[in-house]
């Protein structure tokens, strides 16, 4: 009883965060990935040889984010790993042979409203081709494995695909409940993550959004993203196709 009563006391900060999560379930879904880009920055604002260590710091922030509002988040459902492992390897090789069609028949490298142009950088030309980059590489690999799939799949699939039928009453909606407007609008929002690879984004979020119709599963999306995201930074290393970096 003592117990409780100072879990409820106003000055108890866990107390406090659940009382919030529980009036804003937007944010709860919103906030891991937010907070994953604004460690994202942080990556930039350093000297390269900074690296490792921002990107554990996004990966391992993001994921505190997410702990922290674990009570809060929606059902994960079930893994459905057969789903997530074949899905995820078909997905990453139709995103690169997808991008190398796009590149073929000449549709803009960079989503047109973005300035510049596509550029390729091999990242060995910052870190060196030694200890620090298969550091960087292996810190990225695990972060986009792990943490990335875990905070996007939390807004594009619980959040954004349900904002999109009524964001006032997202959480009302079920899960994988199916519209013309979300399935395209998050798709076609995609594009603003993935600028320099929009056309391939547009196809990918589509069969994201497939099989979360399919499987009413957020866990499996995430392993399924997971098994994507493992894929492509192995096709990157295997080819030298840093584009895809």
């Amino acid at each position: 009883m003592a117990e409780t009563e100072k879990l409820g006391q106003p000055g108890n900060l866990s107390a406090r965060l659940d009382r919030f999560a529980a009036t804003r379930p937007d944010v709860v879904l919103m906030a891991p990935l937010m907070s994953y880009l604004l460690l994202l920055g942080v990556t930039y604002a350093l000297p390269a040889g900074w690296q490792p260590a921002t990107i554990a710091l996004r990966g391992i922030g993001s994921l505190a984010v997410v702990w922290a509002v674990r009570r809060h988040l929606p059902p994960w459902g079930k893994p459905y790993w057969p789903v997530a492992i074949f899905g995820g390897a078909l997905i990453a090789c139709g995103w690169v042979v997808g991008q190398h069609a796009f590149d073929s028949w000449g549709l803009p490298g960079r989503l047109p409203i973005y300035p510049g142009e596509k550029v390729s950088v091999d990242p060995r030309d910052a870190l060196g081709a030694g200890r620090l980059f298969w550091t960087t590489w292996s810190l990225r690999l695990t972060v986009a494995c792990t943490a990335v799939p875990v905070v996007e799949e939390l807004f594009w699939r619980a959040f954004l695909l349900r904002a999109l039928i009524d964001w006032h009453n997202f959480d009302r909606i079920p899960l994988a409940r199916f519209t013309w407007v979300s399935f395209l609008g998050t798709s076609l929002i995609s594009t603003f993550q993935h600028p320099d690879n929009w056309g391939v984004s547009i196809l990918c979020w589509m069969a994201f959004n497939a099989v979360f119709y399919w499987t009413r599963s957020i866990l499996c999306l995430v392993l399924l993203h997971g098994v994507t995201n493992l894929i492509l930074y192995l096709i990157v290393l295997r080819v030298d196709d840093w584009s895809f970096w």
